[in-house]
């Protein structure tokens, strides 16, 4: 599911380079308007990047103090991943590589799923580095928020 996403986004022009996959400290900054995180929202904006992240994250980042207008204009900035069985599946193994269980690092390992998928500049912002870097490759840049 996520692949075809990913796919589907190069067939009315060229794919961009830069991935951004938010988690959901990355996605409740955007949403209280941090400058940083609207700075990268603008790229995607602009064409430059894709943002996506997971349903999960949609759910966990919301938190009331945010008004529905400017939730709005931060979703109308992302993609948010279509996840399914297969990818529960790879989530689950990479929790089980990196030797890690549990709710607390469920949708980090939903969140590497996603971030796996795509070609070229593959960023995560994070303000949980440490477990998301156990869970992706090296080439994946792992940005602390």
């Amino acid at each position: 599911m996520i692949k075809e996403w990913f796919e589907r986004v190069g067939e009315h022009g060229q794919r961009p380079l830069r991935v951004f996959v938010l988690d959901c400290e990355a996605l409740s900054l955007a949403g209280r308007g941090d400058r940083k995180m609207i700075a990268w929202l603008d790229l995607a904006a602009r064409g430059e990047a894709e943002v996506v992240t997971s349903p999960m994250t949609l759910v966990e980042a919301y938190d009331g103090r945010t008004t529905e207008r400017r939730w709005d204009w931060v979703l109308s900035r992302l993609q948010v991943a279509d996840i399914g069985k297969d990818e529960a599946r790879q989530a689950r193994r990479l929790l089980a590589d990196a030797k890690l269980h549990g709710h607390k690092y469920a949708i980090d390992a939903v969140t590497a799923v996603i971030a796996r998928q795509p070609k070229g500049q593959v960023t995560i912002f994070t303000s949980d580095g440490d477990d998301l870097e156990k869970l992706v490759p090296d080439t994946i840049v792992v940005k602390k928020v």
